[in-house]
C-alpha cells in the first residue's frame, strides 16, 4: 500500500508547491523509491480542457488522454514518470462524479453530503493513484492557499487520510511565504504562523514546513517558525530562489528534506544518486554557445501558456551547450522584422482563428529564407497553408477551423466514412503511435520507423491534396500506421522544416531532450555559426 505525502501552500498563491513537489519526487526517485504524482484543483471547471491558456497557461496532457494542470509537466519532467488520468483532479469532476452516483442511485436514497460523500470522492482518487501505478510514495499538491473555500474538501479528505493510515505512511509539507522587510532588513514569520494556525484549524499539522524567499532566512527566524509552528527546527526548510529552475532539487536536498521524508517516513531505497542531474546542470549552468528562436504564438501574453515548449527548447539547448534566448513574437501583430535576426522559428500549438495570418508570413519567411522551422501541431497546419498559398498558387488555401466556406481548405476535419465532414469534430486526446516514412528526415531525427506521441487537435490534414503537396516538394513524413492520418510534414530541400501533428514538448525532460527539438536546436545553431 502507497504511502502519501500532501503538499499545501500559505499566506498567497505561486510560491512554487508544484516545484517543491516535483523537487522531492525526483530526490526520492534518485533513491530507489516509486513516486507517482497527482494535483487536486479547487476550481469548478471539470478539467483545464476549456479554460484560456492567457488565463491559466498550457493544457498538459498525458498519454492516456487526460487534460491536466500544468504542474503535471513539472511533475514529468521532474520524476520523469508518465503520469495518468489520476493524476488531476478538480472540484468541477468531483461533483460532476458525486451527482452522476447520485443520479444512478448509488447512494441508495441517502442525503448527498460534503461529508462523506464527496470527501469519499476525493480519497478513493487520491488512493486509486497508488492502487494503479504501485507507487511506494504518492505526492499530492493541494492547489490554491490554506483560508480558500473551495479548498476545504479537499483538506478534510486528507485529513482523513492521515487519520485513516499509520502515523508513518502520511505526511504534511506545508510551502509559505516568509517576506523579506527591506526598510527593517528582516524577515518576518508571523504570515507563516498564522497560515500554520488555519491548516491546524483544519485539523491538519504540518510535519515539514518550507519556506519560500528571494533572501537567506535567518537562524532565528526558522528557530522562531519552528517554535511557534511545533515542527522541530530541521524541519523548517528554506526554499531560496535559483537561478535555474532544475536545482530546487538540489537546493532543497543541501537543506535535508528528503533525508527528513525517508526517516519519518521509514521509507526504504538506498543513498541518493543525483549524478545524472547534476551533469545535466552542469551543462546548462556553463554554455558556451547562444542561440534565438522566435515563438510565433497568439498567447504570448502569458508565457506559461507555452511552458512545455519553452522548456523544450532550453533542455535541447543545453544538450548542445547552448543557452536559448525565446524572442516572443505576437502573431496577431506580426512584422518580419521581428524575425530577420533569429536563428530558428518556432509556432505552438492553439485554437481558433485569431493571428493565423500572422503565423501564415511566419512560416513562408522560414521557408523562402532557408530559416530553420519547427511546427507543433497548429504549427504544421500554418506549414501546410503557407506552402499552398505561396509554392502551389492557393492563394484562398485554408482551414476548416479558421474559414468553414473556402474553397481550397488544406487542412480539414478527417471525413468519416460515408465521405463527410463531421460537425464539430472530436478532440484526439493522448498518445497515438505514428509510423515514419523510411528516408525521411525525421526517420534520421527519431533513428526509428515507428514512435508514439502525445496529441491534442481536432484538425487533420486532407488527404485530397497528399499526391499534389509530395509532387511539389512537401513530403509526408509520419503517418498513422494505416496510412490514413498525416502525423508529419517536412520539406527535403531546406536545411530543417519539420511540421508534426503532435506535441513532442509532452516528452522532453531536462536530462533527455527530445529528438525533435535536439534536430531543431542544431541546425538553429548551425545557421547561428554560419556552418
Amino acid at each position: 500500500m502507497s504511502k502519501h505525502i500532501f503538499v499545501t501552500g500559505g499566506v498567497v498563491s505561486g510560491l512554487g508547491k508544484g516545484i517543491t513537489a516535483a523537487s522531492l519526487g525526483r530526490l526520492l526517485k534518485s533513491r530507489g523509491i516509486k513516486v507517482a504524482a497527482q494535483k487536486l484543483d479547487p476550481y469548478m471547471n471539470v478539467d483545464p480542457g476549456t479554460m484560456s491558456p492567457l488565463q491559466h497557461g498550457e493544457v498538459y496532457v498525458t498519454d492516456d488522454g487526460a487534460e491536466t494542470d500544468l504542474d503535471l509537466g513539472h511533475y514529468e519532467r521532474f520524476i520523469d514518470e508518465d503520469l495518468n488520468k489520476f493524476s488531476n483532479l478538480t472540484s468541477g469532476r468531483t461533483f460532476w462524479n458525486v451527482l452522476q452516483k447520485e443520479r444512478n442511485g448509488e447512494y441508495l436514497g441517502s442525503t448527498v453530503q460534503i461529508i462523506p460523500h464527496v470527501t469519499n470522492e476525493i480519497k478513493s482518487f487520491i488512493y486509486a493513484l497508488g492502487d494503479k501505478t504501485g507507487a511506494d510514495v504518492v505526492i499530492t499538491e493541494i492547489g490554491g492557499t490554506i483560508g480558500d473555500i473551495e479548498s476545504q474538501p479537499f483538506l478534510e479528505a486528507i485529513r482523513q487520510i492521515s487519520h485513516e493510515t499509520e502515523r508513518e505512511d502520511c505526511l504534511f509539507i506545508h510551502v509559505t511565504l516568509v517576506p523579506y522587510i527591506k526598510s527593517s532588513g528582516e524577515h518576518k514569520s508571523k504570515p507563516t504562523q498564522h497560515s500554520v494556525k488555519e491548516l491546524m484549524g483544519a485539523g491538519i499539522f504540518p510535519d515539514i514546513i518550507v519556506c519560500r524567499s528571494d533572501e537567506p532566512i535567518e537562524e532565528s527566524v526558522k528557530a522562531k517558525i519552528a517554535l511557534f509552528c511545533n515542527v522541530r527546527r530541521e524541519c523548517v526548510i528554506e526554499n531560496s530562489t535559483v537561478p535555474i529552475l532544475y536545482e530546487a532539487p538540489m537546493m532543497l536536498q543541501e537543506e535535508g528534506i528528503d533525508d527528513i521524508v525517508v526517516r519519518m517516513m521509514r521509507l526504504g531505497g538506498h543513498e541518493s544518486d543525483m549524478r545524472e542531474w547534476k551533469a545535466m546542470l552542469y551543462r546548462a549552468e556553463h554554455c558556451t554557445r547562444g542561440v534565438r528562436i522566435a515563438m510565433v504564438g497568439k498567447y504570448t501574453e502569458l508565457h506559461d501558456a507555452y511552458l512545455s515548449v519553452n522548456e523544450a527548447l532550453k533542455h535541447a539547448g543545453w544538450a548542445h551547450q547552448a543557452s536559448v534566448d525565446i524572442r516572443w513574437v505576437d502573431s496577431e501583430t506580426f512584422r518580419e522584422e521581428e524575425v530577420k535576426d533569429v536563428d530558428g522559428i518556432l509556432i505552438p500549438g492553439g485554437f481558433g482563428s485569431r493571428g493565423i495570418e500572422g503565423m501564415i508570413k511566419a512560416a513562408t519567411y522560414a521557408r523562402e529564407n532557408g530559416v530553420p522551422y519547427l511546427g507543433i501541431c497548429l504549427g504544421m497546419q500554418i506549414a501546410v497553408i503557407a506552402f499552398a498559398r505561396s509554392v502551389l498558387g492557393w492563394t484562398d488555401a485554408d482551414s476548416t477551423e479558421f474559414s468553414p466556406d473556402t474553397e481550397h481548405p488544406v487542412i480539414a476535419l478527417m471525413p468519416d466514412q460515408r465521405g463527410e465532414i463531421p460537425k464539430g469534430g472530436t478532440m484526439r486526446l493522448g498518445a497515438y503511435p505514428c509510423t515514419i516514412r523510411h528516408g525521411s528526415m525525421m526517420e534520421g531525427i527519431y533513428g526509428t520507423d515507428s514512435i508514439s506521441e502525445r496529441h491534442r487537435h481536432r484538425y487533420e490534414f486532407n488527404n485530397e491534396y497528399r499526391n499534389v503537396f509530395e509532387e511539389n516538394g512537401m513530403k509526408m513524413a509520419g503517418t498513422s500506421p494505416d496510412d490514413h492520418l498525416v502525423e508529419a510534414v517536412e520539406i527535403p530541400e531546406h536545411p530543417f522544416y519539420l511540421g508534426v501533428q503532435f506535441h513532442p514538448e509532452f516528452k522532453s525532460r531536462p536530462n533527455r531532450p527530445h529528438p525533435a527539438f535536439l534536430a531543431f536546436m542544431e541546425a538553429s545553431l548551425k545557421r547561428n555559426e554560419g556552418c
